[in-house]
């Protein structure tokens, strides 16, 4: 198959790159249709907000002035409130990651099975140990600054899909960062 800028030196890393932010777009798409635009997302992103600012405002204020136990006791409430809101948050588009996950995983063996063995870019430095592991999978001969699919691909998906899902405003709330598996809190332990 011979593809229009197949004589272009980086015809192979631009393909890679362009198929990574269609990709990209794909998953978010999937994401809004399951996620987005329903209501029960947009009401526990907006609980989320809110709760962070709450928390945020009480604690400048409690930096200002001391601290009473009736005040610790209302910021350990809405933290508690943050952090599980944040947990109903990432359980809730938990559901949309299986899908996301499958297109990731066609798409990757697609152009796995295009470019099984060729050099796609060449690295602008000679990576080290587990990295050149990656950057080198699959390739023949001992140049170092050779770079896979496997990695290009890896690189461009992370890197374009963040940036997309904050362009689109689906980033992550601030205050949602706990996730499914957050941080011990210390005052507990």
């Amino acid at each position: 198959m011979a593809y229009p800028f197949s004589d272009f030196k980086y015809s192979d890393g631009l393909t890679v790159v362009g198929i990574s932010f269609c990709t990209a777009i794909v998953c978010e798409a999937i994401s809004w249709i399951l996620i987005y635009r329903t209501n029960s997302y947009k009401n526990l992103r907006s609980s989320i907000d809110k709760a962070s600012k709450k928390l945020e405002t009480m604690k400048t204020d409690s930096n200002k002035i001391t601290i009473k136990k009736s005040k610790t006791k209302k910021i350990d409430r809405v933290e508690t409130s943050l952090k599980e809101s944040s947990r109903d948050l990432s359980l809730f588009k938990f559901k949309s990651g299986g899908v996301v996950a499958l297109v990731l995983f066609v798409v990757f063996g697609l152009l796995n099975s295009l470019f099984e063995g060729k050099v796609v870019a060449k690295l602008p430095f000679q990576p080290f140990g587990l990295v050149m592991k990656m950057s080198h999978r699959g390739l023949q001969g001992n140049d170092p600054t050779d770079c896979s699919m496997a990695f290009l691909y890896f690189l461009c998906s992370i890197s374009i899909r963040t940036n997309l899902q904050k362009f689109l405003g689906f980033a992550p709330p601030r205050g949602a960062g706990a996730g499914l598996f957050p941080m011990p809190d210390p005052k507990t332990s």
